[in-house]
């Protein structure tokens, strides 16, 4: 059970009900992760806007959705391990072994692969990549732009995975569990 309050779009109040709104507009679907965002609605708004501005970025959706789905894993994210196996092959256009071996920082397309390692770096080290890591995403084809949007989706990732485990959000996707 979520340990803050699930905001039903029907009860939210301004802005967050505007909020909530443009979230069901644009998904079809009010995810429980943004309702409880709706607490605050300034959290709501930051992440949708993060979200929205790395979705105009240079990283294709598949190559965001690997990524979420790299961060989620190892941060042990259930909801979001749910949540990005859904959209992924869903919406983003990845095969399930493709949504797999995401999980596992791996793909057999090598720009999608050294974006992934750069990711897992990026977890692994809490930041402070070696310059072999830039070096290698570099000659995997990244530009500087893509590493940058890479890093952003690491942080953008980190921060959904600590805020629906640390709200206990409850999960409304087809169930994934980071043990399997």
């Amino acid at each position: 059970m979520s340990r803050l309050p699930i905001i039903e779009p029907a009860h939210a109040q301004a802005p967050a009900a505007d909020l909530l709104t443009a979230v069901q507009k644009a998904l079809g679907v009010t995810p429980n992760m943004t309702k409880v965002m709706a607490n605050s609605p300034a959290v709501l708004k930051g992440y949708l806007e993060f979200s929205g501005a790395l979705a105009g970025g240079r990283l294709p959706a598949k190559v965001r959705e690997a990524i979420a789905l790299t961060v989620a894993q190892e941060n042990a994210c259930d909801y979001c391990l749910s949540a990005h196996t859904h959209i992924a092959t869903s919406l983003a256009g990845l095969t399930p072994e493709e949504a797999a071996a995401a999980r596992r920082a791996e793909s057999a397309d090598t720009r999608t692969r050294a974006a992934l390692a750069l990711a897992a770096a990026l977890l692994r080290t809490r930041g402070e990549v070696a310059d072999t890591d830039l070096k290698a995403a570099h000659e995997a084809g990244l530009d500087d732009a893509e590493v940058a949007e890479v890093i952003a989706n690491v942080a953008l990732n980190v921060f959904t995975n600590y805020f629906n485990k640390a709200a206990a959000v409850d999960i409304d996707w087809p169930e994934v569990s980071h043990l399997s």
